[in-house]
């Protein structure tokens, strides 16, 4: 009997004008309308001496979430990856390789005043 393949995502996407470079075992649309739903959450592990200390920060900050919902507006690249790579946190626009682009998926319509 074969075990089945175990699947690893690497999900960027914009936090607070940051860019979160993060890698989980599961990515799907989510019930809530407008979030895509993560969970699996990976990181290194402890016994490594070198200690990255924004992967080390990353790990506390996802430590107890059990699936996490991004807003799809915020979501820049999600890959199917074979490897995991260091999760890391970016400054947006930094070294000009990347640059988002805010806008909503929503546009709701304006109150119109009663005249």
């Amino acid at each position: 009997m074969s075990t089945p393949e175990r699947r690893l995502y690497r999900v960027q996407f914009m936090n607070q004008g940051k860019i979160y470079e993060l890698y989980a075992e599961s990515v799907g649309s989510s019930s809530m309308l407008g979030f895509i739903e993560i969970s699996g959450f990976t990181f290194g592990e402890k016994s490594s001496l070198v200690l990255d200390p924004t992967e080390e920060s990353l790990k506390n900050e996802f430590s107890n979430v059990k699936r996490s919902f991004i807003p799809m507006h915020s979501v820049i690249r999600i890959d199917e990856v074979d490897k995991r790579g260091k999760a890391k946190v970016i400054e947006s626009g930094q070294d000009g390789k990347i640059a988002h682009l805010p806008y909503s998926v929503f546009n709701p319509i304006p109150n119109k005043p009663d005249h």
